[in-house]
């Protein structure tokens, strides 16, 4: 059985503090264990603050060069919309840490739904970041959605959801994939 901790914190500030604190700690855990930290990236609104922390005096003990971002799932819209979570995360903590280009991992989300989910190959992660939406769902596992069933792939399209904004497709880790990392941050 693996190991379950829940912390309830006062506010979403200290949500962010402790989420930056966990990423800090599990990066350097990673990289003195296996040289690399691989961890996916959560999208939508939730660790942007986390991110921000991240990108100042939180991140500074944060080995960056070691540091391999995937993303737990993107929404079809090109890189640079106001949409994707790939820009969110480039925006609040990317653009403002030293990881090399080529460890940053993106969904390409700008391709058919189907096309960039077969391109997306991800690795047993060290940490996987997660929010959950007005619905319950995290990354793009909506609830009752087929995506939810599927046990052999690492990544997955997504049809738009008719219950949450923005009603886009999308390519989301799958079940499998975040079940198989060795540590899970959900950020509620």
């Amino acid at each position: 059985m693996t190991d379950v901790a829940r912390e309830v914190l006062p506010d979403a500030g200290g949500v962010a503090a402790r989420a930056a604190a966990l990423f800090a700690e599990a990066a350097a855990a990673a990289v003195a264990a296996r040289g690399r930290f691989a961890v996916a990236l959560a999208g939508g609104s939730t660790p942007r603050a986390a991110y921000a922390l991240l990108a100042g005096a939180a991140g500074r003990g944060v080995d960056w060069a070691h540091v391999h971002c995937w993303f737990g799932d993107e929404r079809c819209v090109p890189p640079d919309d106001a949409l994707s979570n790939y820009r969110m995360a480039r925006e609040a903590l990317l653009a403002h840490v030293p990881v090399p280009d080529g460890q940053v991992l993106r969904m390409e989300g700008e391709r058919e739904p189907g096309d960039a989910a077969a391109r997306y190959d991800a690795p047993v992660f060290d940490l996987v970041l997660l929010g959950v939406g007005p619905d319950g769902h995290t990354a793009s596992l909506f609830p009752g959605g087929a995506a939810l069933g599927e046990h052999e792939r690492w990544a997955v399209a997504v049809p738009p959801p008719a219950a949450v904004a923005p009603h886009v497709p999308r390519v989301s880790l799958t079940p499998r994939a975040l079940a198989s990392a060795r540590r899970v941050l959900v950020l509620a």
